[in-house]
């Protein structure tokens, strides 16, 4: 039976205001928004580098960092390997670029050679046999440019993670040659915000303190043989305290699963949680060296030092080194996005302004408006007084979409404004289907109560099947694309759920309360 209940006319009324509060803040002049009370929203839109402009970096990779990590990494392998083997080595040092070591030839066994077992720490590093046993294990030309892709694609995918964990900010991030990466952010317009979260390479350790080696030994710099001396974050009165940590990682920070800034004791903190292995691991640690100092190390420099006080088995903890609010959102983000493969370094940085020029983005807007026109006129001229109806949902639409997109702080783009533009003919269509089965049902020679109860009754099935479709493409738009493209499946799932909404509820209570009033005997459409 066609009816509106009063549940459905407060939903749709609250909802209504609800988003339209959002998104006042766009629609009136900043003097009247700094005139408003303070509990009133004031959030904008962002608007993208193509209509408001940006910041720009262009970073590069350090590779010759990067190798001289892997060859200590690649040194302890090829150590435990030849361990493993029974194999008599000397020497086995790491260079910037190369791995050295002597093998007692009487050791060598008949089963695997040094160059298999090389194989086995990485099939890209080439062998290359000296006089008397010596060898040198280093990456070859090919191999270097090789991981070099790897590296930009690894760093590619945390750049986009860390600067936009919402898939609102829109960030053009593109590739450079063999070893930089291009990095545009609308909005941004001091770089100083984006090198703070890129500059850092977030690799987060966990080693056990040295405690045999004292305070002084520590501010000296001294360390014994299997451990190193880093600084303290944050020393008391700004004394940069040093600490003697154990060579040796007793956990890895990519285990972490989830990072989020928090509050205990009043004082900012970073909360942060470990996969099933890792929650082992970490158990296994704290339960077996109760009463000892745990350093937690952040890009060679230790963040916190605390004591054991008793087994933490739930792989949950939380990181405290007198931060700042900011800085605990920061250190969250670089976690949960994961550590960069390399050292990233800025060669160049600068705001840039909209790359489309102001003709450009008034064509682009006249346009818009000239589409919205044609389509509330025409369906003012096919339906009537049931098309105003559509084209009053249809601005709901678009007031629920601006009050959404402020909501989420999202950057608006031309190929944003285009997915407005589209879902406003998605609102339209949803009615369209509406009212034309009203007319098929008027021709069926059902009484106008009959034909509006069908006419929403039957199309509903063919509304909801329609945008789901279109919300199915959005979604994969979404995951699979970046920058623009995504931000572009972001307005359109909003637009589709707005449209929806407009459609099933705000029509429907136009044209019932049309109905209760008129009692007419005829649709006009």
């Amino acid at each position: 039976m066609l009816d509106f209940s009063r549940f459905n006319k407060i939903v749709t009324l609250g909802t209504c205001l609800f988003f339209f509060v959002l998104a006042l803040p766009n629609l009136v002049p900043g003097s009247v928004l700094e005139a408003m009370p303070g509990w009133m929203p004031t959030r904008k839109l962002n608007l993208g580098l193509d209509l408001r402009g940006g910041s720009h970096l262009l970073l590069k990779i350090n590779i010759d960092s990067y190798l001289k990590e892997q060859m200590g990494v690649i040194r302890d392998e090829i150590r435990v390997k030849l361990r493993g083997e029974k194999i008599g080595y000397t020497s086995l040092t790491a260079k910037p670029d190369a791995v050295q070591f002597g093998v007692r030839v009487e050791t060598l066994p008949e089963g695997p050679t040094i160059e298999e077992l090389v194989a086995q720490v990485d099939p890209d590093l080439s062998v290359e046999e000296g006089d008397k046993g010596a060898y040198k294990v280093f990456y070859g030309d090919q191999a270097i440019v090789k991981k070099q892709h790897q590296l930009l694609d690894q760093s590619m995918e945390i750049i986009d993670r860390r600067i936009n964990e919402t898939g609102t900010k829109e960030p053009n991030i593109q590739r450079q040659g063999n070893d930089r990466i291009l990095v545009q952010v609308p909005g941004v317009e001091n770089p100083e915000q984006l090198k703070a979260i890129l500059g850092k390479t977030a690799k987060m350790t966990f080693h056990l303190v040295n405690e045999d080696v004292s305070p002084s030994q520590a501010a000296s710099g001294a360390a014994q043989p299997g451990s190193r001396v880093l600084p303290l974050a944050s020393g008391p009165g700004g004394h940069v305290e040093k600490i003697a940590i154990m060579n040796t990682v007793a956990l890895s920070g990519e285990l972490l699963t989830g990072a989020n800034a928090s509050y205990n004791n009043g004082q900012p903190v970073v909360e942060f949680a470990f996969n099933a292995l890792g929650a082992r691991k970490f158990g296994e640690v704290t339960q077996a060296n109760v009463g000892k100092r745990f350093a937690i190390v952040l890009d060679n420099q230790v963040i916190t030092a605390p004591v054991i006080r008793s087994a933490i088995l739930g792989g949950r903890g939380i990181i405290e080194g007198n931060f700042t609010v900011e800085s605990a959102n920061e250190l969250a983000i670089l976690l949960r996005a994961g550590a960069l493969p390399a050292p990233l370094d800025i060669i160049e940085e600068r705001s840039v302004g909209p790359s489309l020029g102001a003709d450009s983005i008034e064509a682009g807007a006249m346009a818009s408006l000239i589409a919205v026109l044609l389509v509330m006129g025409f369906m003012v001229m096919a339906y009537g007084l049931f098309g105003f109806y559509a084209n009053v949902a249809m601005l709901a639409a678009v007031v629920i979409i601006l009050g959404a997109l402020s909501l989420f702080q999202a950057t608006l783009t031309l190929p944003g404004i285009a997915g407005i533009v589209l879902t406003m003919g998605m609102a339209v269509d949803a009615n369209t289907l509406i009212y034309e089965r009203m007319r098929e049902e008027m021709l069926n020679g059902k009484s106008v109560l009959a034909a509006l109860d069908s006419g929403f009754r039957m199309a509903f099935g063919t509304i909801v099947d329609s945008h789901i479709t279109t919300l199915s493409a959005a979604f994969i738009l979404f995951f699979v694309g970046s920058g623009t493209v995504k931000g572009f499946a972001v307005t359109l799932s909003i637009g589709i759920l707005a449209s929806l909404f407009t459609a099933i509820l705000i029509t429907r209570w136009m044209v019932v309360a049309w109905f209760r009033k008129n009692n007419p005997k005829t649709l006009p459409i």
